[in-house]
């Protein structure tokens, strides 16, 4: 498996991913369909992330950022679509799935990634004030946790980054003019 360090955190190449069937269409065309569930989000005035969990080449569960329209701090993209994805299967183990997420995942979400024994996962961009996966934390390869996460990170991340940064511009403008009225 060819790794290479960024952050200090274990990562693997895409051509390394060897866990599962490799889906017959490339990280950048999922990551596409993440993107997707994010502009659901954006749509809702929530914060764009969106999540997709693919398995032998099919979306099995999708998630987008649903925290204001539930006032629940668990609407995360990636629990919402973990969730739906142990429905569909059947179980809570999701083995031989890759998740794929617009944002690092944060701790809560990283641990039930770990939990759900989630092998991979493929992200956007980093966050620097909350992630887990490398940023601020990296429970990914943590030896006293029973599961490690392969991590691919940077994938679209300009766009997925570009995304989250126009949601705030907009916000604080908002603000600033619900300030003026």
């Amino acid at each position: 498996m060819t790794s290479k360090k960024i952050k200090g955190a274990s990562r693997i190449s895409p051509s390394s991913l060897t866990h599962s069937p490799t889906p017959p269409r490339s990280h950048e065309y999922w990551m596409r369909r993440a993107i997707a569930e994010a502009g659901k989000a954006a749509a809702k005035n929530e914060v764009p992330i969106g999540c997709v969990i693919v398995q032998g080449g099919k979306i099995i569960a999708r998630g987008h950022n649903l925290r204001e329209t539930s006032q629940d701090p668990a609407g995360h993209a990636e629990l919402i679509a973990i969730r739906k994805a142990a429905r569909k299967r059947g179980s809570w183990r999701l083995l031989e799935t890759v998740l794929y997420v617009t944002l690092e995942p944060c701790t809560m979400c990283m641990g039930a990634i770990i939990l759900a024994r989630i092998p991979t996962i493929v992200f956007g961009c980093y966050d620097p004030k909350g992630g887990a996966a490398g940023s601020l934390f990296d429970l990914s390869n943590d030896p006293r946790l029973n599961h490690r996460v392969e991590l691919l990170p940077r994938v679209l991340e300009t766009e997925c980054s570009h995304m989250l940064s126009d949601f705030f511009t907009a916000l604080r403008e908002r603000k600033r003019q619900a300030r003026l009225t």
